[in-house]
């Protein structure tokens, strides 16, 4: 156990220097005595970079651990609910769901009728489109017992969603498209203080939600029959790990856009650096590695010398991509 206190001392430093690695750097160029002065409340000398640093990359900042966080322990909690290492945040179709709210209300207007477009429309038809398939998926759940009949609906669920937003796709024109396009390259970048309170509570919720969920997840580890036996109701703990991803990556891509990798790989990245299948120190340790991750790939995708902003979708694969390949070359097992 003291080992896993190093590593969580280890790991909070790492979090705060990635942190302030991210604060600091940008397409505008501020001193890091400045952004310092800044964070502790001291006047700067250019109210631009006072402007910059709180309202935009501090927001920015607050956004990617969030994310990153909140996606990496939603992709725990799938890969032990369904016993799979391929497992996602998305594999119930949430995500597609908060990508067809997203395009009916980018594409659809010309077969819906104008929308009326407002700082938090997007948000609330991405919230719409991922709640709908949550309470499709949790209706499933109280039918189905076989976890992997579930799995297989979730994926039928994104399958359904992705081909009604190709129709919509087809039929949009040129700058609806772009619009689509933009949003699902996913951002961390366009959250201000209010939308990540938001954001942030919902997260929270879906933090206490797994850690109430503590013991069934121990328990499934070794099998659905196993977990019976040690008096866990399969039926109850299904029901809050599935509604915990939901709210996790549900409200995350609904406000960032889906963005994928992260949830995949940072619970497989968790469990070999800390070598234990115990999630009473996988969650904190998965949304702790999952922040690092994004803050990291969000300065990387900042470019600091331009003023063009790289997709975080394409930044997240390339970074973390080969490391997981090293990692798993390197251990030649996976922990599962």
């Amino acid at each position: 156990m003291v080992s896993y206190r190093f590593r969580f001392l280890v790991l909070v430093f790492i979090l705060l220097a990635a942190w302030m690695l991210n604060v600091s750097l940008g397409s505008v160029a501020i001193p890091l005595q400045a952004t310092l002065s800044s964070l502790f409340g001291q006047p700067l000398e250019q109210a631009s970079w006072e402007y910059i640093i709180t309202q935009y990359r501090l927001p920015k900042a607050l956004t990617a651990i969030l994310v990153g966080g909140g996606l990496s322990l939603s992709g725990l909690l799938m890969q032990t609910l369904f016993r799979n290492p391929l497992a996602g945040p998305f594999v119930l179709g949430i995500s597609s769901g908060a990508s067809l709210g997203a395009a009916l209300l980018l594409m659809g207007s010309a077969l819906l009728g104008q929308l009326i477009f407002c700082d938090f429309s997007l948000v609330v038809a991405a919230s719409v489109g991922s709640f709908l398939v949550l309470l499709v998926v949790l209706l499933v759940a109280n039918q189905v017992r076989d976890t992997m009949t579930l799995l297989i609906i979730g994926l039928m669920f994104g399958s359904i969603t992705a081909a009604i937003v190709s129709v919509l796709a087809y039929f949009s024109n040129a700058e609806q498209l772009q619009r689509f396009i933009f949003w699902s390259y996913g951002s961390v970048g366009s959250l201000s203080w209010h939308q990540n309170s938001i954001l942030g509570g919902l997260v929270l919720v879906g933090i206490v939600l797994s850690v109430v969920s503590i013991k069934s997840l121990n328990a499934l580890l070794l099998g659905e029959h196993y977990a019976q036996s040690l008096g866990v109701s399969l039926k109850r703990s299904k029901l809050l790990i599935i509604i915990a991803t939901g709210l996790l990556a549900g409200s995350i891509t609904a406000f960032a856009g889906p963005i994928a990798f992260v949830g995949l790989a940072v619970p497989h990245l968790t469990r070999q650096l800390f070598s234990t299948m115990e999630h009473k120190v996988l969650i904190p340790a998965v949304f702790l590695y999952g922040a690092v991750l994004m803050l990291l790939c969000d300065a990387i995708a900042q470019l600091p010398t331009a003023a063009q902003v790289l997709p975080i979708n394409a930044i997240t694969s390339l970074v973390g991509a080969p490391v997981v390949i090293w990692l798993l070359v390197r251990k030649r097992k996976m922990l599962f």
